[in-house]
């Protein structure tokens, strides 16, 4: 009993005292009755003795406090009061409820201009050269490389893949997603009557189902070695080639966002991930980092489990440093999962902005932020540091949503009907990148059905190589098909098309199907007309060059294809040329 009585007496300055009462008498009061605390009329009624046992009135007189104490820090946040009351649960960050002290934030410019970079724009001519620059001749040389070594090893009639049949192959399986033929039976796509003509034009079925069980991306009698200290040693050599190409061809815009993604697989696999919440809820997690404007796959990072038996520690923090490596004077987007204090302070230093949502439970927050009582709805309390804001919105009653910014230094809230403010109307225009990443990729997905889980990592690697050859494309021509709105599906198909168009120019035999042996014939035809035709010369007339009057003219010259006019040119016979 005394203990619990002690225990009462250690918030006296939550409690309001009589200003009539005499000390004396007070004194007197505590001394005689320790279960009681003497409050004016007004301010706090105390539970008077009764007949009842004590323990029922202790209890009684501790909820009444605990009740009085959240109203009291109620009336402080209300007020703005600054001071102890406003320092995080950690004791070692100092908030202040005015913007008076927070400095004002002047964005760095990035220094390069958001889109395709140099480098991608010199080499995209066509549709299909967009493609080329993520799935390269290397990766098509290596995958050919390790599919025949498997394939002479288990197949006793095996023929060897070349490069021509490896990307016929790449162009079915993008075929098949343009035609939503993800859960279809690939024996069904070969089919007379529910298949399609151009798959039995390229490749017989036979010959697509033994790629597809031999295909590999490493060698397998090597695999144990590499397994002991690398889980996705399988699937490494070609993911660390394919994921520099990423940044190499395109500079993202001012604000980026970084989420997961999950890759759907539920076979044998060491580091398979369980989130309930994803369309897909058992997969393989990626960390990726997107452009906003455009979903442009920017940097992705494969999640292998924990490396050891311990549990690591700022894992979200680690993932977005290295994900923004490179980038400056950008905002970064991301979800409570990443978003800490010190994680914004490290991007500071940077010169890279954060906007986030951030966990209740952290301990750098002020607890006036986090509790509920006596708050309104549509309500927003906000707290400041020097360079950092954060913000309780409260939507709705008993929830509220935690924000935290670097980007935003004002109490700013929108004229709307839900009060919202500034800062959460820009984390809800940012924080779809990813999200809206995995919408257009699942739309025409080549995934196919499988056990193994690089084959798995593989479909969406050509998902978003595709993807991002779409972004690359259209923003090098704009004006391309404009007029229509399904841009990315008539983007797959012709690059489908462009694909297995090789393959089956140099088909020995025609297939069976009529129609399939009629998009041999004409494809075959047309490849021998180009050849047999001479190049057409080019008769556009544009300026010289070299002229001050700028002449046109139609003349090019033959060793830097620059227009040049007569005056600026010379005829040279053969035995003369250096």
């Amino acid at each position: 009993m005394a203990r619990r009585s002690y225990s009462l007496l250690q918030a006296p300055n939550y409690v309001r005292r009589s200003e009539s009462e005499d000390d004396e008498e007070s004194a007197a009061s505590v001394s005689s009755e320790n279960d009681s605390i003497t409050t004016s009329d007004e301010d706090y009624h105390p539970v008077p003795d009764s007949s009842s046992s004590a323990s029922e009135n202790d209890t009684k007189t501790a909820v009444e406090v605990e009740r009085l104490m959240e109203e009291t820090v109620g009336e402080a946040v209300d007020a703005g009061a600054p001071g102890a009351e406003w320092m995080s649960r950690s004791g070692n960050i100092e908030w202040f409820p005015t913007a008076e002290e927070t400095m004002r934030y002047n964005p760095v410019p990035t220094g390069i201009t958001p889109g395709p970079t140099l480098y991608a724009v010199t080499r995209i001519s066509t549709l299909r050269s967009a493609f080329d620059l993520f799935v390269t001749e290397e990766i098509i040389q290596l995958l050919c490389t390790y599919t025949n070594l498997h394939g002479r090893r288990k197949c006793e009639n095996w023929r060897d893949v070349d490069d021509v049949e490896m990307k016929a192959y790449i162009g079915i399986l993008i075929l098949a997603g343009v035609y939503r033929s993800r859960h279809e039976a690939s024996r069904g796509l070969w089919a007379d009557k529910t298949g399609r003509a151009i798959f039995r034009a390229t490749m017989p079925h036979y010959r697509y189902a033994q790629i597809s069980a031999n295909i590999r991306f490493d060698d397998k009698l090597a695999r144990p070695r590499c397994f002991r200290n690398d889980k996705l040693a399988a699937f490494r050599v070609l993911w660390e080639k394919w994921v520099a190409r990423l940044p190499l061809l395109f500079n993202p815009g001012v604000d980026v966002c970084v989420d997961e993604q999950m890759v759907g697989f539920k076979g044998r696999c060491g580091f398979r991930q369980y989130m309930p919440k994803k369309p897909a809820k058992y997969g393989i997690k990626i960390w990726v980092i997107c452009d906003v404007a455009t979903s442009y796959a920017w940097k992705m990072e494969i999640y292998t489990g924990k490396s050891g038996s311990s549990r690591e520690v700022n894992q979200g923090m680690r993932v977005v440093l290295q994900l923004t490596e490179g980038l400056k004077g950008h905002t970064v987007t991301c979800d409570n999962f990443f978003t800490s204090f010190s994680l914004a302070e490290e991007l500071l230093r940077r010169k890279v902005a954060l906007v986030g949502t951030i966990r209740g439970n952290k301990p750098e927050l002020p607890p006036q932020l986090v509790q509920l009582r006596q708050r309104k709805i549509l309500s927003s309390l906000f707290a400041f540091t020097k360079t950092t804001m954060a913000v309780s919105y409260m939507p709705k009653q008993g929830k509220n949503v935690l924000l935290l910014s670097t980007k935003h230094r004002e109490p700013a809230v929108s004229d709307g009907e839900k009060k919202k403010p500034a800062a959460i109307l820009d984390y809800n225009k940012c924080k779809g990148g990813v999200d809206n990443l995995d919408k257009v990729v699942g739309t025409y997905s080549c995934r196919r059905k499988t056990s193994r889980w690089p084959l798995a990592l593989f479909y969406n690697l050509l998902d978003i190589s595709a993807y991002n050859g779409f972004v690359l494309w259209k923003a090098v021509n704009p004006e391309w098909e404009s007029t229509k709105t399904h841009k990315r599906r008539v983007f797959l198909e012709e690059l489908g098309y462009m694909l297995v168009t090789p393959e089956i120019a140099r088909r020995p035999c025609a297939p069976r199907s009529q129609a399939a042996a009629a998009i041999v014939a004409e494809i075959q035809q047309s490849e021998s007309e180009s050849e047999s035709d001479p190049k057409p010369i080019n008769k556009t007339r544009k300026r010289c060059e070299l002229c001050i009057n700028r002449r046109r003219t139609a003349t090019t010259c033959s060793s830097c294809e620059k227009s040049v006019c007569k005056d600026h040119s010379a005829v040279v016979c053969v035995s003369c040329l250096p």
